[in-house]
């Protein structure tokens, strides 16, 4: 409707407009957050659990009916007939722009439970943001380096326990892990600086991914392989807002976790290991074909 209007404006707009959405629905999430902290009680939780997640989808509705009211985008999405919001999900895509999570989050919202994302354990202190994060259940890690874990043999297994008991409450409320394997943003700067062996991605980093099917591989058994492509060029999250993102094709393709792989011990059986490195490099050579087959010729 108003996609005539000066990109830079529509931009701001839709800047101002986000903002002032969340300072909205800001004092309702606390509210119920407040109420999820001093009634520790798993009714009670979960109750909480599910009102949270429904502001915070429509924080996102919201925020999708903005951009279909400023923009116009040709949106090409394939493979999310059969989603559902009553099913646990990892998702995993390879990482253009930091246009990627809105748009994704435009296409699944209300077909998958709500994204969460594994954060370090310091942005719980950021602003406003640490405390949505821990009202809504993302996990906060502390990830304990191999020279801690060499001077502190007791650190040896910490961290899976940590996230094991971080994701508990994961077993009473649907729950989609989101995670970019390539760590960081695709650049021909960093492609070239690894020696990638794939032409459109990094390569991927297979033990976050590991670490999360080791510690949650009992409620979480189906991967979503989300591929995403800008045909008109990558853009970044202002050109997103200001609407000059007019094409985004996103493939979302569901693959059954093998068993083997659920609740593997990653860092002490090597050949494990290395079964599971095979099978992400497997899945990375997949989604870097399909790329190139998406890619406009």
């Amino acid at each position: 409707m108003l996609h005539f209007l000066p990109a830079p404006l529509k931009g701001t707009l839709a800047a101002l407009l986000i903002l002032s959405n969340t300072l909205v629905l800001f004092p309702v999430l606390l509210l119920f957050a407040i109420g999820k902290l001093v009634l520790p009680v798993v009714p009670v939780r979960k109750s909480c659990t599910v009102v949270l997640n429904r502001i915070a989808w429509i924080w996102i509705g919201f925020n999708n009916l903005l951009m279909d009211t400023l923009h116009q985008v040709k949106w090409d999405v394939r493979g999310v007939e059969k989603l559902s919001p009553e099913h646990w999900y990892f998702v995993t895509c390879n990482h253009q722009s930091w246009a990627d999570i809105p748009a994704i989050q435009y296409v699944l919202n209300s077909r998958i439970p709500l994204l969460k994302f594994f954060l370090k354990k310091e942005l719980i202190w950021v602003p406003f943001l640490g405390v949505a994060w821990w009202a809504l259940d993302f996990p906060f890690m502390h990830r304990h380096t191999k020279e801690q874990i060499a001077k502190r043999p007791e650190l040896k297994g910490k961290d899976v326990a940590a996230t094991q008991a971080a994701c508990e409450k994961f077993r009473h409320t649907p729950v989609t892990v989101f995670n970019f394997m390539e760590g960081t943003r695709f650049t021909l700067e960093k492609h070239q600086h690894q020696g990638s062996p794939y032409k459109h991605l990094l390569k991927p980093r297979a033990g976050g991914t590991a670490f999360v099917l080791q510690a949650m591989g009992e409620i979480i058994h189906t991967m979503l392989d989300v591929t995403i492509v800008y045909p008109d060029g990558k853009a970044g999250f202002w050109d997103y807002l200001c609407g000059r993102i007019r094409h985004i094709v996103i493939d979302v393709r569901t693959r059954e976790i093998p068993p083997r792989f659920l609740g593997m011990d990653y860092e002490n059986d090597r050949e494990m290991r290395k079964d599971f490195q095979r099978w992400i490099s497997e899945l990375w050579a997949d989604k870097d074909a399909r790329i190139e087959a998406l890619k406009p010729g």
